[in-house]
């Protein structure tokens, strides 16, 4: 991963837009970095955002990723959902999709769903990234089973060195290797203070633990990277992060930074 994501996603974007033969795949924000493959019955509350018509159907369309965290209701990152990414406002594109119960983004099981209506966390900051998240309403439901927990303020899910994990479609290497499969990757949960250090504040951002939470290995080579924004981190079998942005994919000193659920959980008690 690296700050900022959207303008990844912009170039991508412009050059899918190009008339190819075949579309190249967009170049998104966030792929699992030293994962493993998942099947989608294994998460299926992991689900991709798709715009054909933007990002080419290499991929499906993919260029971010998404949780049900209700049988219409998705959360992603609101960089995900900016016009700068998108080409146009939110509301104005036509094809804006999520792709459910896939693991394969070129098989034909599970469902294309189109999106009914969108709502952007009004507190985003650009800049900073704090308050990353925005919520998908579907045009139709998911299965019960699909949908997972958020974890609240206080929960033991966020505690230092709990185990987690991350779900992307994301880029693999660091390289531009995207993933066709969905894949998984097994991190830690990081202390404020080491969060803290590693982005005290310059280009590549600054950490603000009231709405973020960083995750991955004191040695790197485990992350999420460009393509798997606005997807899953899961600890204790609860959503405690969306993939939010950091410095590089994997690298030593540089964890991931998620959006912390904890902070949408607030947000969105409050209605919106």
């Amino acid at each position: 991963m690296r700050r900022p994501f959207a303008s990844v996603l912009a170039v991508a974007a412009a050059a899918a837009v190009i008339p190819l033969a075949s579309p190249a795949p967009a170049a998104t924000d966030s792929v699992v970095i030293g994962g493993y493959p998942v099947e989608i019955s294994e998460s299926p509350w992991t689900v991709a955002l798709s715009s054909r018509d933007r990002f080419g159907g290499t991929r499906a369309g993919q260029f971010c990723g998404g949780v049900v965290i209700g049988r219409s209701t998705v959360l992603t990152a609101a960089h995900c959902l900016g016009a700068d990414v998108l080409g146009a406002p939110p509301r104005q594109v036509r094809d804006l999709k999520v792709i459910a119960g896939r693991g394969d983004l070129l098989a034909n099981d599970g469902k294309e769903i189109p999106v009914r209506d969108i709502w952007v966390n009004p507190d985003y900051d650009g800049y900073t990234n704090a308050g990353d998240f925005g919520v998908l309403t579907l045009t139709a439901p998911l299965p019960e089973s699909s949908v997972i927990r958020m974890a609240p303020s206080g929960d033991p899910a966020y505690e230092p060195d709990t185990a987690a994990v991350v779900y992307g479609w994301g880029d693999t290497t660091g390289g531009g290797d995207y993933a066709r499969g969905l894949r998984a990757a097994r991190v830690n949960v990081l202390p404020d203070a080491a969060c803290g250090r590693a982005y005290p504040g310059s280009a590549d951002g600054a950490y603000e633990a009231a709405s973020m939470l960083c995750a991955g290995e004191v040695a790197g080579g485990r992350d999420a990277c460009q393509g798997d924004s606005g997807g899953p981190l899961v600890a204790q079998g609860r959503l405690i992060g969306l993939v939010s942005w950091g410095s590089g994919c994997g690298r030593a000193g540089s964890p991931g930074v998620y959006t912390r659920v904890s902070d949408v959980v607030r947000t969105l008690g409050g209605g919106r």
